[in-house]
């Protein structure tokens, strides 16, 4: 996948002021372009739909009811706008939107889920949304592990082995085969194993060209 266009334009939604300012400012700071920076789901729309911008950052609790609003929003985002990425970031994980949120969506936007507590690096939280608004997944750990426990899963993922779980999993936090490899001490080429492995276990072709690693990681999502 290419690189977008330099700088990164993203929107922000964010209902406590400090916060969404705080961001925003340290986003510039590292040269990505916050076209919005917004409080509400309904603004949250509305400036997509008028900014185009390569990432939504969301936060999943909004007003008025402070539940799931902004990960609606983001839903719709994934449907209306499928080459928008979707960063969520949040203190919570919500599993009754999350599964359709991953799953939906069809063009060349990715999605990602933080969890803000466990976000320590900037940098790192820049490379993942530079990963998402490539087409990328940036998942933390502990929301993979409540959505895969949300449901129970079947067909061809029952198929795979423990330790090519454990590599899909990790793909689905966004690491490459070298850093999965540097994960379990092993080399490069054994991860690419694994993952060929699953690929075809999951049924994704060579046809699915550079894609095939996001689709696999839906699949291990969805339920």
């Amino acid at each position: 996948m290419s690189a977008p266009v330099s700088p990164l334009r993203v929107v922000i939604a964010e209902d406590s002021v400090l916060l969404r300012d705080g961001l925003a400012q340290l986003l510039g700071m590292r040269g990505v372009e916050v076209v919005a920076a917004v409080g509400d789901a309904d603004a949250l729309l509305a400036a997509v739909a008028e900014h185009g911008p390569d990432a939504a950052v969301v936060d999943v609790r909004m007003p008025p009811t402070q539940t799931d609003e902004g990960l609606r929003a983001a839903v719709e985002i994934r449907r209306t706008r499928p080459a928008t990425g979707v960063l969520i970031f949040s203190q919570y994980v919500e599993t009754k939107y999350a599964a359709q949120l991953l799953s939906g969506g069809s063009g060349s936007g990715g999605v990602g889920y933080l969890l803000k507590e466990r976000v320590m690096d900037l940098g790192e939280f820049v490379d993942a949304l530079g990963r998402v608004a490539l087409g990328g997944t940036a998942l933390d750990p502990e929301v993979v592990s409540q959505l895969f426990g949300a449901s129970r899963r079947g067909s061809a993922l029952d198929g795979l082995t423990p330790r090519e779980r454990e590599v899909l999993g990790l793909m689905a936090q966004g690491l490459a085969n070298q850093a999965i490899a540097d994960r379990f001490v092993v080399t490069e080429r054994a991860v690419e194993k694994h993952v060929a492995h699953i690929f075809a276990k999951l049924g994704l072709t060579v046809g699915e060209g550079g894609h095939r690693r996001v689709l696999a990681v839906l699949k291990y999502l969805e339920g």
